[in-house]
């Protein structure tokens, strides 16, 4: 069986610090209100999606207890749906579709929710604490440091200098902006704050390239 993205949805990004343009709305409401769009979008009524599946690094504090659960009950989805909050660091979003995509594969449903969410502007980066932080047990023996400092270390290792850096980046831009004026990218925005959600479905293709 294959697995296809059949809607997707996101919504504008702020600035994750206390000012930020979005530091009012919290993860659960901006989730809520992503999840009633794909809910309008594609006409859900009753327990037809097997699971809502939610990428979020920062378990703690109104992002901990399971968000995924939290935001399908804040919302108008059916109540009788579950979720799931996973994290997989910088990934957790992308891993919560992939894991959507290898359960509609592996039988155990026909049509799920995912995506995710991070109010960094509400929920500071590291609040969570981790082990592998802040555990010198582990952080020693990991040789533990900061994204930033990791990030110089990989560019040094691998030759990338800070010239083809920034030329990835611009790139990157055009390329946001090109999808940016494309209709495609125009409807499947959604009036709230960061982060992508993914339909995935077993049975109705995505007809997009």
């Amino acid at each position: 069986m294959e697995a296809y993205i059949y809607d997707a949805v996101r919504t504008p990004r702020g600035k994750g610090r206390p000012d930020g343009a979005l530091h009012e709305v919290t993860s659960v409401a901006l989730s809520a209100r992503l999840l009633n769009a794909v809910k309008a979008r594609n006409h859900l009524e009753g327990h037809v999606v097997e699971d809502v599946i939610w990428g979020n690094v920062t378990q703690v504090g109104e992002q901990g207890g399971c968000l995924a659960r939290s935001a399908v009950l804040a919302s108008d989805l059916d109540e009788r749906i579950p979720g799931l909050a996973i994290n997989r660091f910088c990934a957790s979003g992308m891993e919560a579709v992939n894991l959507a995509a290898n359960q509609i594969r592996g039988g155990a449903g026909d049509a799920y929710i995912a995506g995710g969410v991070e109010m960094m502007g509400r929920v500071a980066m590291g609040s969570d604490g981790a082990a592998i932080a802040v555990d010198p047990s582990v952080a020693m023996r990991t040789y533990f440091v900061p994204q930033g400092i990791s990030a110089d270390i990989i560019a040094t290792e691998f030759g990338f200098t800070r010239d083809m850096a920034d030329a990835l980046a611009v790139e990157s831009q055009r390329r946001a902006a090109r999808r940016w004026l494309s209709t495609a990218s125009a409807s499947a925005m959604s009036r709230v704050n960061p982060n992508s959600v993914a339909m995935m479905s077993a049975e109705i293709p995505c007809g997009t390239k």
